[in-house]
């Protein structure tokens, strides 16, 4: 087999591998970061137990994924010296410092106040113990921002010129803030955000389903629907504003992700293909489900509108179709599956007349199985969407600039083989281990422990008091949960 002897493909496919297995725990990691910081900033506000116990059960999830996500990323950080030297050595200069921007400006202040965050009740104030939890969420959110402004730089490089094989850097408010960071940012953002809520409502559907613990999983449950009834649509809408831009800034990534060989004739609609069986070595699909002028009026609002197409592009300046064109699609319908379930569950509330009661929702099992089928589908569309962005920007690692080819380091297959390989095992260790004790922390369910004494305070806090099982029903405005990055799309994805 060709491949095995094949530094650069070995080399792509051991931080292919690394990247998609870390970024599912940074999205969940983040949101859940701000979905505490929520329910704390409630407990301290109204001294609702309730509140309390809803942050130390999710903490725990929290701690698993934040866990995993750091043991996972470390090794992405150092690979770019390893099997990406001459990458390194070129963009040096800029992704150096955007990525040094990212650990002592976000993660060193995430990870400052994470024992706080932790171990701090009791030993601070409640105020202050809420200092330390947005402190976390907002270094989470700002490492999310770093880590994508150099993702979307590789993706749209700006602000820089090659000297001598090195990129130099112009224009730094160019380079950071260059095109493809508002879509992409924000497309990753929401996502954090989105995968955060279904993970509530999955969860929350699990107990649900089981009847344990129903008044203190049915607030987090309605929490969790009621803000995807925004947020999935917001993501379908930025997901395709993000596509539209491709036709300006990656029109070859466009092309791959859609199948596209053909630019469409003046007047002359260009087709969506709805599935297809790409055929890249003949430039063609062998077979396509089309709908006529539908790509011309997704990307750009018009049914005869002008869409380019692979055949603009040199068979070795094309991106690979088959991995973005499925990718994108499995995104597409985990988004739509997620976005249904959020309006079903709604519009089943409003034609029903009548509150969420722990009964009613008890009784619709089916509902509740589509939210625990939602997990899976959610992480799908992330593992999707950032195969979708990389393998669509290829055969280069940064656009139109530099190729991969030219970034990888000249390593021994073997040696690349064999790393490949204990990365692989040691992952699998790491990703079992993390499910069973996410499973068991699910299956123990909360503790419904006692909010701690503020220092220097005797006996029992005053809300302590509180009944330990209240049955609550949310503000009008849920608690706004959530939060960002993978903290990975970027790391290169090579």
């Amino acid at each position: 087999m060709d491949w095995l002897q094949n530094p650069e493909f070995l080399a792509r496919a051991q931080f292919g591998f690394i990247a998609m297995f870390h970024i599912m725990w940074p999205p969940l990691t983040i949101g859940l970061a701000l979905v505490l910081f929520g329910m704390e900033a409630a407990w301290v506000k109204t001294k609702n137990v309730f509140y309390f116990h809803q942050v130390k059960f999710w903490t725990k999830l929290f701690l698993i994924n934040f866990g995993v996500g750091v043991i996972s990323g470390i090794p992405m950080e150092f690979s770019f010296g390893t099997n990406w030297g001459p990458f390194s050595t070129s963009a040096g200069d800029f992704m150096g410092n955007i990525l040094g921007f990212e650990t002592a400006m976000a993660f060193m202040l995430e990870a400052g106040f994470l024992g706080i965050m932790l171990f701090g009740w009791g030993r601070v104030g409640p105020k202050m113990h809420l200092f330390a939890t947005g402190m976390v969420a907002f270094g989470s959110t700002l490492s999310a921002f770093w880590i994508m402004v150099a993702n979307s730089w590789m993706q749209t490089p700006a602000g820089v010129k090659l000297v001598d094989g090195k990129f130099a850097i112009t224009n730094w408010y160019d380079a950071v803030f260059n095109p493809d960071l508002p879509y992409g940012f924000g497309h990753m953002f929401t996502a954090a955000i989105e995968l955060s809520l279904v993970v509530m409502a999955g969860v929350s559907a699990y107990y649900l389903l089981r009847k344990r613990h129903v008044d203190f999983f049915r607030p987090a449950f309605k929490w969790a629907v009621i803000s995807l009834f925004i947020v999935a649509p917001l993501q379908i809408f930025i997901g395709d504003s993000a596509g539209s831009s491709l036709a300006e800034t990656q029109p070859a990534k466009l092309a791959a992700i859609e199948a596209h060989w053909h630019t469409n004739k003046p007047g002359e609609g260009a087709p969506w293909a709805l599935l297809a069986i790409p055929n890249q070595k003949e430039q063609k699909n062998d077979w396509a489900l089309e709908i006529p002028d539908g790509l011309s009026m997704i990307v750009t609002k018009t049914m005869t509108g002008k869409v380019v197409g692979l055949d603009h592009f040199k068979p070795e300046d094309q991106p690979p179709v088959w991995i973005p064109f499925y990718a994108f699609r499995v995104m597409v319908a985990a988004g739509v599956f997620v976005a249904f379930m959020a309006f079903w569950t709604l519009w089943m509330l409003w034609r029903k007349r009548e509150r969420m009661t722990a009964a009613r929702i008890s009784e619709n099992k089916w509902l509740l199985r589509g939210w625990l089928l939602a997990v899976p589908a959610i992480y799908a569309a992330v593992e999707a969407g950032w195969m979708t962005r990389e393998v669509g920007r290829q055969p280069w690692i940064v656009y139109g600039m530099m190729r991969t080819s030219q970034g990888v380091s000249n390593l021994p297959a073997d040696t690349v083989l064999w790393s490949l390989a204990m990365y692989m095992l040691f992952y699998g260790v790491i990703g079992v281990t993390a499910f069973v004790f996410a499973a068991r922390m699910i299956r123990k369910g909360p503790s419904f422990e006692d909010p701690p004494a503020a220092p220097g305070q005797g006996g029992k806090p005053e809300h302590a008091a509180a009944p330990k099982h209240v049955p609550f029903t949310p503000p009008v405005a849920p608690i706004a949960p959530a939060s960002v990055s993978a903290k990975l799309a970027v790391k290169g994805g090579q």
